[in-house]
C-alpha cells in the first residue's frame, strides 16, 4: 500500500511518500486559457510552469490559484493539477486506487471542506483518505512526543492561513483558524512598492522581497533591487528596496497573529497554561524562515519559541508520520 501525506496550500502544494520522505514541493497553480464568453477552458501548464507564467500571460491566459485560504475554489482544477502532481511522482490512476492519502486541513476544518476534499480525492481515483488538522501534524513534524494529558501549543503561519491551537492527542482544547499569513504580506508589498516608489509588481516579485529582505530583527539592513515597471509611463523600472522599507509591513501582520495567540493562552485553563509554558511555543510554517521571527515572538509572548529547520514543511512530515503509524492514524486522523 503506498501512503502519502498531501498538503495542499494556498501558495505551494507539498506531498510526502512514507518510506521516502518528501517528494514534491510545487505552486499550487494553473494557467488555463479562456476565450471571453466560453464555458469551456484549456489548460496550459500547471504547478512551476504556471507560476512561471505569472505577470507574463498573454491576453486570453489567466492564473488560477484553485485552493485559497484553505478552501477548495476551483475544484476541477484543483483535481487536474492534483492528478498532474500525483503523476509526477508516478501514481498512475490504477496505481492511486492502492494509495491511501492524509489531508493536512486548518484547524477547525468545517465538514463541507472535507466533502471537497473527498470529492477531489475521489477525481483522482484515490483508495483512501484520511484528515488531520494542521496543528497536530505541525507539532509532530517537529519530532515532539504526544500524550493524551500532555498539552502543547502549535502557531502555524503558512500563505493564506494561520492556525493557532492548544491541543493533546486527546483533542483540542482551544483553536482556531484565521485568514491571515504571508500571502497578506505580500498584497502589502505590492501596495507599498506603488505608493512609495511608483513601481508596479506581481505576487511572485513580492514574495520574493519579503523572502530576500524581510526580517524582524532591529536594525537588520539587507538590500536587493527590484525590477517592476513605472506605474506612470509603463517602461521597466528598477529600485533598492532594504530591511527597513518593509519592517513596519511585517511588523503590521505578526503583531495581529501574536494578538490572537495571546487571547488564546489567556482564556486556557491554569493547568493547560502551565504545561505550555514549561514545553513552549512551537513555531511553524513558511512565514517562519524569516530571520528573527522567533526572538520577536519570544519578545511578545514571554514563551519559550520552539522552531523548526524547515518550518514550511512541518505539518507535512508531520502528517507523513501520521499516515505511516497505526498508532498516531487512530488518534490524530479522520475518515470523514
Amino acid at each position: 500500500m503506498i501512503k502519502l501525506a498531501i498538503d495542499l496550500g494556498s501558495w505551494v502544494t507539498k506531498i510526502y511518500k512514507s518510506g521516502c520522505g518528501v517528494v514534491l514541493a510545487e505552486p499550487t497553480c494553473a494557467a488555463i486559457e479562456q476565450l471571453p464568453g466560453a464555458q469551456r477552458y484549456n489548460i496550459k501548464s500547471l504547478g512551476e510552469k504556471a507560476r512561471a507564467l505569472s505577470g507574463k500571460a498573454a491576453q486570453n491566459t489567466h492564473i488560477i490559484n484553485p485552493v485559497s485560504d484553505g478552501d477548495i475554489v476551483h475544484p476541477d482544477i484543483a483535481a487536474d493539477m492534483l492528478r498532474y502532481f500525483l503523476e509526477k511522482i508516478e501514481i498512475t490512476p490504477r496505481r492511486a486506487r492502492a494509495t491511501e492519502v492524509i489531508f493536512v486541513l486548518p484547524c477547525g476544518a468545517k465538514p463541507d471542506l472535507k466533502r471537497k476534499y473527498l470529492r477531489l480525492a475521489d477525481d483522482c481515483n484515490i483508495g483512501k483518505v484520511y484528515f488531520t488538522q494542521t496543528p497536530f501534524a505541525a507539532v509532530l513534524g517537529h519530532n515532539v512526543p504526544l500524550g493524551d494529558s500532555t498539552p502543547v501549543f502549535s502557531v502555524d503561519i503558512g500563505y493564506g492561513l494561520t492556525n493557532i491551537a492548544a491541543f493533546s492527542l486527546d483533542g483540542v482544547i482551544a483553536g482556531m483558524s484565521m485568514n491571515l499569513g504571508g500571502g497578506n504580506i505580500d498584497v502589502h508589498i505590492i501596495d507599498y512598492m506603488a505608493e512609495n516608489y511608483n513601481l508596479s509588481i506581481g505576487a511572485v516579485t513580492a514574495e520574493r522581497i519579503k523572502n530576500t529582505v524581510g526580517s524582524l530583527f532591529p536594525g537588520d539592513d539587507k538590500v536587493m533591487m527590484v525590477d517592476g515597471r513605472d506605474a506612470t509611463t509603463g517602461t521597466p523600472a528598477t529600485v533598492t528596496v532594504r530591511t527597513t522599507n518593509i519592517y513596519e509591513v511585517l511588523i503590521l501582520y505578526v503583531d495581529k497573529i501574536i494578538e490572537y495567540v495571546s487571547l488564546i493562552i489567556s482564556k486556557l485553563p491554569s493547568e493547560v497554561s502551565s504545561s505550555i509554558i514549561n514545553s513552549g511555543v512551537f513555531l511553524s510554517g513558511g512565514l517562519c524562515k524569516m530571520d528573527g521571527i522567533a526572538e520577536y515572538f519570544y519578545e511578545k509572548l514571554g514563551i519559550t519559541i520552539n522552531t523548526f529547520d524547515e518550518p514550511q514543511l512541518a505539518a507535512l512530515i508531520g502528517a507523513g508520520t501520521i499516515i505511516s503509524s497505526e498508532h498516531f492514524k487512530n488518534k490524530a486522523a479522520t475518515q470523514n
